[in-house]
């Protein structure tokens, strides 16, 4: 599955920059509201600001949910290989941390 943010609706303005890796291939996107990212796109993964207790239960209740590598314990990373979560679940967790930006 590829994420795409413009089907997201709800959120307002963001800007995307892209990091590379060293050898020049792109490594992931970084989405910006104001000067504070609030979603990484990686090849496999997706990763969202949330609060202490929905990452917690989100960990808990699905095997492709795990503690943010970029954000830490601000957030989670979600494994989009895996159909654990449907389309309306992410789109809502993107709102989410839209709003906590």
């Amino acid at each position: 599955m590829v994420f795409d943010l413009s089907k997201v609706t709800g959120i307002g303005n963001y800007e995307k920059k892209t990091e590379t890796s060293e050898n020049g291939e792109k490594s992931r996107d970084l989405f910006y509201k104001a000067d504070k990212v609030f979603l990484v796109v990686n090849k496999n993964t997706i990763e969202v600001r949330t609060d202490a207790e929905l990452r917690k239960l989100l960990t808990e209740k699905y095997e492709s949910v795990m503690e943010s590598r970029y954000f830490g314990r601000g957030g989670i990373e979600i494994v989009l290989a895996g159909d654990q979560l449907k389309t309306d679940e992410l789109e809502d967790l993107v709102r989410l941390s839209y709003n906590l930006s």
